[in-house]
């Protein structure tokens, strides 16, 4: 467990290689795909992060996504301000606000 430091880019290199991670998929309740996060350019933090979470809590839950949104650091204020410009840290801010939790879904390269 580290403690999340002011800045995104110090985050990211505290957390563990998403090397091995194809896609992370979140689900509902029902078991329904809710989102994904590929492994690709542009998404890679936000599957770094969400990774993380699933090897500490097992679930997104309110615990677990303010965490989140700690890690996520700058991009958290930025996505208060602008709603829409960061949807993993909408839904990070979401579920911290009493959305239901999500259950997260590690895929490793060739599943």
């Amino acid at each position: 467990m580290f403690q999340p430091a002011a800045t995104f880019k110090d985050n990211l290199q505290q957390l563990p290689s998403i090397d091995a991670v194809e896609r992370i998929d979140l689900v509902d309740e029902r078991g329904a795909v809710v989102a994904s996060i590929e492994n690709q350019p542009g998404k890679q933090g936000s599957l770094a992060v969400y990774q993380y979470l699933e090897q500490r809590f097992g679930k997104l839950d309110a615990q677990a996504a303010e965490l989140g949104l700690a890690v996520f650091a700058e991009h958290t204020a930025d996505a208060r301000n602008r709603p829409g410009a960061h949807p993993n840290v909408d839904r990070l801010l979401e579920i911290a606000a009493g959305a239901p939790s999500l259950g997260i879904k590690v895929f490793a390269v060739g599943s």
